[in-house]
Parts: C-alpha cells; structure tokens; sequence
C-alpha cells in the first residue's frame, strides 16, 4: 500500500516507522507550508497536520479520489463540509479525535459509565486532559469527545467548558506539559466519594498503529465511518 503522510511531524514520522514495518510504502511526505503536491501517487492519506490546513489536506483527498484519515484536531467546525464533500464525490474518509485502541475502549466506558451516573444527581463530574506542550488546541480532540458523549447519556449536562463548570456545565482542565503523549481523565465526586475513569498513553506508538490500521481498513470503501466501524466495537 503507498501512503501519503500529510504532516510529517512527530506523529506523522511515528506513523511512517510503523507503516515500513508493516510492509507499506510512504511515497509522500507533507509539511504544514507545502500546498503543491500529487496526492494521487498515494492509494490512501493519512492526516496529522495541524488545524489550518486539515480541512484543505483532506477536501484535496476526496477530491482526488484518494481515502483519507484525519487525526488532526481543532478544526471540526468544517468536518460537515468535508462529510458533505465524501458523499458528493463517493469517496473514503474517517475522522478520530484519537486511534489508539485502548482509547477507543475507554471512549465505550465512559458512555456506559455517563448511563450508569445519570440518575445518580450527587455526583458531579469534571475532566482533566494533559499533553505535551507542542500541542496547539485545547482542550483535547480527545477530551471534547468524551465531554460530547457524557452529555449524550446524561440528562444532567448540555455543554463543556475550558477550565470552568456548573451544574449543568462539564468543565474540563487542560495542562500541557513537556513529553506527555496523552492522559485523560473522568472524576464523577460526591460528599462521600469518588469514581475515576483514566486512560494513559505511554507513547505514540498506539495512536500511530491505530492510523496505519484504519488507513488498511478504509482502501476499497465508500463512506464516512469512524474508529469503531474499523475496530468493530461499540
């Protein structure tokens, strides 16, 4: 399979180590300045840019034909455009705020345990995400998706917050610190105790796996999917 990286930076290089490993070919390597290239020498793209070009690395894909997984975060007030685009020119595109699987496992937990806590009024929760200091959006792609789905099964909250909260208001905490891949965490506290939900990521190397597995699962299909249509979860 010959792999297009769109954004070769950390991840984008820890994708390309993996994706040799696993046998493919990496024939383009693009950076967050470069705008001219041929994306239609790649059978499938993989994104981890950054949030200014997301959208136009991913729209030039679709266009082209060429599947495309974004990993990028901070730009989904344009994911509607580009689903509307993938359906109009019937082409391949997933979008994850994170592919690690262990995260995408933690993502299933915290929608049952959200259920479970719903009708459990004394117990209020909050979130706390942390990453490395080159990270540019806050809070977390990560984060945001699991504040989205506490409010989809709980009848107490309607809307997250950075760093602030309320009753019906999920503040979420974001600290960035130097070398730490990922940690987010879900407190659910009352009076008397509190229940805590984490996931630790120690590396990269399971979020990189995760894009290089979903970009082997995406080639020949139609559609816009997510992780747990690749992962055959949830």
């Amino acid at each position: 399979m010959n792999i297009a990286l769109l954004g070769y930076g950390k991840m984008g290089k820890t994708i390309e180590q993996i994706a040799i490993k696993r046998g493919h070919n990496v024939v383009l390597t693009v950076d967050k300045d470069d705008t001219d290239y041929d994306i239609t020498i790649a059978d499938v793209a993989i994104d981890f840019s950054i949030p200014s070009v997301a959208f136009n690395n991913i729209s030039k894909c679709i266009n082209h034909n060429v599947p495309v997984i974004s990993g990028t975060t901070g730009w989904l007030d344009r994911y509607d455009e580009a689903v509307a685009l993938c359906k109009e020119k019937k082409g391949a595109f997933i979008y994850a705020s994170n592919y690690s699987l262990g995260v995408n496992i933690f993502f299933e937990l915290n929608k049952t345990l959200a259920k479970m806590m719903s009708a459990l009024k004394q117990y209020h929760v909050s979130m706390e995400e942390i990453h490395h200091t080159q990270k540019l959006d806050a809070p977390s792609g990560t984060a945001i998706s699991l504040a989205n789905d506490i409010i989809a099964q709980h009848e107490s909250f309607d809307s997250w917050k950075l760093d602030e909260g309320n009753e019906t208001t999920i503040p979420i905490i974001a600290k960035r610190i130097e070398d730490v891949p990922g940690t987010h965490t879900v407190d659910y506290s009352s009076e008397v105790d509190t229940i805590t939900i984490e996931h630790i990521a120690h590396n990269r190397q399971g979020f990189a796996l995760g894009a290089v597995v979903a970009a082997e699962w995406i080639v020949g299909k139609t559609g816009v999917f997510t992780m747990n249509d690749v992962l055959n979860i949830g």
